[in-house]
C-alpha cells in the first residue's frame, strides 16, 4: 500500500471500532515534519464503553494496552503496532475527559502529570493541543484556539517548577560535585522553561522533541557539555542556566 491507501485503511478500521467517534493523525506526519522512517501516530476518540479487545480483533501485530494502563492520566492507554511493515502508535482519547480538560483550559486551569519519555512531564492541556494541531481523518472534533486565560496561568506554573528544580539542584547536587544529577536537573529545568515560553506565546506543545529549539533555549547544550565534577564549576553552570532561562 502507498501512504494514502495505508492511511485510509487504518483510519477506516479504527473508525469502525465500537464507541469510536473520531480518528486523528498526529505526530510529525500531521505537522509535515516527518521523514521516511517516522512512525505513524493515530488517536481514537471514544465515548462510553471502548474495549481494547475490539482493537486487538483487527488482527494487527503488536501490543494493545488496557484502558488506564499508561498511568490513568490524560494518556490513558494505547497500542504499539506494525501494520503493512509500518510502525504505528494508537492512543486512546476519552471524549468526556478531553471535553473536561478543554473547559478547564479555557478557564486557565490545568494540572501537571508525569509521563514516560517526557523530561518535564506534561500538562493536562496537552490533549487540547492535539485537537488544535492533529489532522482529523474520520468524524468531527473541535479545533480550539489557545485560551487567553491559559497564557496567563501556564507560564507561571512552568517557571515556578523550573525555579524549584534549580534551587534544589544548588542545595543537593552542586555541593557534592554530582555532575550527572546537575545535568539531569538542567535538562528538566530547560524543558519546564520552554513550556513557559511557548505558553506565553500561545503556541501549542504536543511533545518535547523540538521544544528547546522552538523556545530558543538550545544554548543549554553548551552549558551541559561543559559540566565537571567540581562544585564551583557546577554552581557557575547553574548560574548560566538561570541567566539563559530569564531571557
Amino acid at each position: 500500500m502507498n501512504d494514502e491507501t495505508f492511511l485510509a485503511h487504518v483510519a477506516d478500521t479504527l473508525a469502525a471500532l465500537p464507541a469510536v467517534h473520531a480518528v486523528t493523525l498526529g505526530g510529525s506526519r500531521a505537522q509535515n515534519t516527518h521523514d521516511p522512517g517516522s512512525d505513524w501516530d493515530f488517536a481514537v476518540y471514544y465515548r462510553g464503553g471502548f474495549d481494547p479487545a475490539d482493537l486487538r480483533a483487527a488482527g494487527w501485530e503488536g501490543e494493545v494496552s488496557e484502558i488506564g494502563a499508561w498511568g490513568g492520566g490524560v494518556f490513558n492507554g494505547g497500542a504499539w503496532l506494525t501494520i503493512d511493515g509500518r510502525q504505528v502508535d494508537v492512543h486512546y482519547r476519552d471524549l468526556d475527559s478531553v471535553e473536561h480538560h478543554l473547559a478547564e483550559a479555557r478557564q486557565g486551569r490545568f494540572h501537571w502529570e508525569p509521563l514516560m519519555f517526557h523530561l518535564a512531564g506534561i500538562p493536562s492541556y496537552l490533549v487540547i493541543a492535539e485537537l488544535a494541531v492533529n489532522r482529523v481523518l474520520r468524524g468531527e472534533l473541535p479545533r480550539p484556539d489557545y485560551p487567553e486565560a491559559l497564557r496567563e496561568t501556564a507560564p507561571v506554573l512552568w517557571r515556578g517548577r523550573a525555579e524549584l528544580t534549580l534551587r534544589y539542584t544548588r542545595g543537593a547536587f552542586v555541593p557534592r560535585g554530582q555532575a550527572t544529577e546537575v545535568a539531569g536537573a538542567l535538562a528538566v529545568a530547560a524543558m519546564e522553561t520552554a513550556h513557559a515560553v511557548l505558553a506565553a506565546r500561545g503556541e501549542w506543545v504536543t511533545n518535547e522533541k523540538r521544544l528547546l529549539r522552538r523556545a530558543g533555549l538550545r544554548e543549554i547544550d553548551a552549558i551541559v557539555a561543559d559540566l565537571r565534577t567540581d562544585p564551583e564549576a557546577l554552581a557557575k553552570a547553574v548560574d548560566e542556566a538561570e541567566a539563559l532561562f530569564r531571557r
